[in-house]
């Protein structure tokens, strides 16, 4: 068996803001897994918010030995993104070898399409009002917030897209009192979810609040390890691969979470179809669906994942699994 890993860049198709900085590309990690001819393929994103680089996370993928196996894996990698790649990795090197799908080996459903977000980046009340309405034909609009000043980007986006549903991401970007100001104008727009509104090490601020809109982890939620201390502050939980450290850990953390009596939501990275295809079985019945990374690119893989009105369809065996 051996592994390689290599740097690819997909350019934006325009430069995307959140609270924390802005980006005009997305760097990935693309990971190969050949054993006997045949190869399985994992894509994952190093995330700064986490302390991962490029190069920390190809050394961490770099060290592991070349005979280890996906549960092998929980014991020689944290919860990352090297996990994610290479565990993704095996699974499609399992299902060529296998010929069966992923979502068979892994005894799921046949996978169908999913309603998926379509995210607006941070910018002015008047840029967003514009992305809006460019997009007001989508069911689904998730809207980068995360300043103190953010009521007229609210007010501007639901006069862009009057019809559509909206969640909020706010990235940590508020404090308890700018919350909980904001929270009554969040009912009266129609917002139907929050996600991360404070810190993730300041959340406790949550417990007691008043949620009238439900409050979703994300930065506070990264495997199984994170649910007990979710309790009484989260009604959802957002999994996404390169914080669980692949598909294996995703659906368990999604039984879990569902089983205490989370709800869930199934997110992404800014990442390309390789990386979003295996999210495609976690998503599968969550109450909200984020995997519109390849949306946001100007180019992506040579078989990409299809968008339709159906929403995201699960990968075809020549992407992933």
């Amino acid at each position: 068996m051996r592994i390689d890993v290599t740097r690819d860049v997909f350019q934006l198709a325009q430069v995307f803001t959140i609270a924390r900085g802005s980006r005009t590309e997305a760097q990935v990690l693309t990971v190969r897994i050949e054993d006997g001819g045949v190869t399985g393929l994992g894509e994952c994103v190093p995330y700064a918010r986490y302390d991962e680089t490029l190069d920390s996370v190809t050394a961490q993928i770099e060290g592991l030995p070349a005979d280890m196996s996906r549960m092998a894996l929980y014991d020689l990698l944290p919860a990352g993104a090297a996990r994610n790649a290479v565990d993704c990795a095996l699974w499609d090197l399992e299902a060529k070898r296998s010929g069966k799908r992923v979502w068979e080996l892994a005894g799921l459903a046949k996978p169908g399409p999913q309603i998926t977000a379509y995210t607006l980046s941070l910018d002015s009340p008047e840029a967003m009002q514009a992305q809006a309405a460019k997009n007001a034909f989508r069911p689904l609009l998730k809207i980068k917030l995360g300043t103190p000043d953010d009521m007229p980007r609210l007010e501007a986006v639901r006069a862009g897209a009057p019809d559509a549903r909206i969640i909020v991401d706010a990235n940590e970007g508020w404090s308890a009192d700018v919350y909980a100001d904001l929270a009554p104008h969040l009912v009266r727009l129609g917002v139907q979810l929050v996600e991360q509104p404070l810190p993730a090490g300041d959340d406790e601020a949550l417990i007691g609040m008043e949620r009238p809109v439900p409050v979703c982890a994300d930065e506070s939620c990264h495997d199984r390890a994170s649910l007990p201390h979710l309790k009484g502050k989260y009604d959802v939980v957002n999994i996404k691969l390169d914080k669980t450290g692949g598909l294996t850990e995703a659906l368990a953390l999604r039984d879990e979470a569902l089983a205490q009596g989370f709800r869930v939501m199934v997110g992404c990275m800014v990442g390309s179809s390789l990386a979003m295809a295996p999210a495609t079985l976690v998503a599968q019945g969550a109450e909200v669906v984020d995997l519109d990374g390849p949306l946001l690119l100007a180019e992506d893989r040579d078989e990409p994942l299809i968008f339709d009105a159906a929403g995201v369809h699960p990968p075809t065996a020549k992407l992933w699994g």
